[in-house]
């Protein structure tokens, strides 16, 4: 079986096991659809707020040092949003109509799901088409202060304003 095959047979295997899942959206970690069974336009701004919500969470994650991100969860008064991460590149994302009663039943068979499927992915020549997930202890940014600049470079950095011809 191919691996688009074995992913599709995956996420309709846990829609019929749990009937709260309305939805499920498969995508890389750089926000790019792989795979669903939501309308096109949701499930491709769900794919890139998916990639978003896991950078945030896997950052919180290691910036707390509690260890790896597992789930990001957004309850709403009419069910929830929970993205998981599958395999190195690409995440599972399931969109429920109920706040699941047993929510952590939901997210073990979950993660079992996202297992398998990025086992699959990771695989795959090429991976899902995305970009690994970064070094989570590199740097978020770094600025240099103007002091520690050399005397040249500031000079050139400063703002220079000209009257304009009349």
């Amino acid at each position: 079986m191919d691996a688009d095959t074995v992913v599709g047979t995956e996420l309709r295997g846990l829609r019929r096991r749990r009937p709260e899942v309305a939805g499920t959206v498969l995508a890389g970690t750089d926000g790019l659809l792989i795979s669903s069974d939501l309308p096109s336009t949701d499930a491709t701004h769900l794919a890139a707020l998916a990639a978003a919500s896991f950078g945030l969470g896997h950052r919180v994650a290691d910036t707390v040092r509690r260890g790896e991100f597992r789930e990001s969860v957004v309850r709403t008064t009419a069910g929830c949003v929970v993205t998981y991460p599958a395999g190195r590149t690409a995440l599972l994302t399931l969109v429920t109509v109920s706040a699941a009663e047993d929510l952590e039943a939901l997210h073990e068979e979950a993660r079992a799901v996202a297992r398998r499927a990025g086992s699959v992915l990771d695989t795959r020549v090429g991976g899902a088409g995305a970009t690994a997930v970064p070094d989570g202890h590199a740097p978020l940014a770094v600025r240099t202060p103007m002091a520690t600049l050399p005397t040249q470079l500031r000079r050139s950095a400063r703002p220079t304003w000209r009257r304009p011809p009349i």
